[in-house]
């Protein structure tokens, strides 16, 4: 006696298939976060320097990880001025 079973049946799920759409999740989150504006540990407001006000912080070819573990801000998105710049400080309050 043969049953027949319709509709689809599960295929078991290989380590090749597992480690493809690992890669891909990993891509996909590698690709989604932008080198521009990542400010790790600081706020935004510290980080919105004028481009003609930043100040240097880091040194040719710096990654934002690098730059960030300087204290620093990272933004690529303007040419011809330091990506990896020094902080606003922010404002002490005295009473």
């Amino acid at each position: 006696m043969f049953s027949e079973q319709s509709g689809p049946q599960s295929q078991p799920v290989t380590m090749e298939a597992r480690t493809f759409w690992l890669l891909v999740v990993v891509v996909l989150a590698l690709g989604s976060s932008s080198s521009t504006g990542q400010y790790v540990g600081l706020s935004a407001n510290q980080c919105a320097v004028p481009a003609k006000d930043r100040v240097d912080c880091g040194y040719p070819e710096v990654t934002p990880e690098q730059c960030n573990n300087r204290g620093c801000c990272f933004d690529s998105s303007i040419h011809g001025v330091p990506w990896c710049f020094k902080p606003l400080q922010e404002a002490e309050c005295t009473f």
